[in-house]
């Protein structure tokens, strides 16, 4: 895998920074939109950033965008397709379960996902989810970010592996 593998403290850091920047952008209790993301100012993070559509009735995921990092990660393009598209039955539950946290509960969501099923079940991605909402209210995209990390068997900033 050639995406950019870091220890678990760098990858905790960026996804403070990923935290602040969105939570930067709320007023209130109104959740950013998409149009309030401005690439340039997280330049530094975007070849591990994604944008998941939400799609309703039925509840469905389609990643709008994928930076170039994740190609590696998932061996080919995952821009435009849906979970059931990119991953093995289990993990795709894995996200859809907490893709639709991130909805329901229009709150950020962090966790730590093995890549087992990538066939590196020594790797691990720790992610961030964050809620985006055009009315500032009804989630309609999420934004997504991904850390590859060697796990050897310990959490990961006190997160247990899921």
């Amino acid at each position: 895998m050639s995406a950019h593998i870091g220890g678990s403290a760098a990858a905790a850091r960026a996804h403070e920074e990923l935290y602040a920047y969105w939570a930067s952008l709320r007023q209130g209790a109104r959740l950013p939109s998409r149009g309030d993301i401005h690439p340039r100012e997280i330049k530094r993070l975007l070849p591990t950033v994604s944008l998941i559509d939400v799609h309703r009735e039925p509840l469905d995921f389609r990643l709008r965008l994928a930076g170039t990092g994740l190609y590696s990660v998932y061996g080919r393009e995952i821009t435009g397709r849906t979970l059931r598209d990119v991953y093995n039955s289990a993990a795709a539950e894995y996200w859809r379960g907490e893709l639709t946290k991130v909805v329901e509960e229009r709150r950020p969501s962090v966790g730590v996902h093995n890549l087992a099923w990538r066939g590196a079940s020594h790797l691990s991605i720790l992610w961030l989810r964050l809620p985006l909402a055009a009315n500032g209210r009804d989630v309609d995209m999420i934004l997504g970010y991904d850390a590859v990390v060697g796990v050897q068997g310990q959490t990961l900033s006190g997160i247990r592996a899921a």
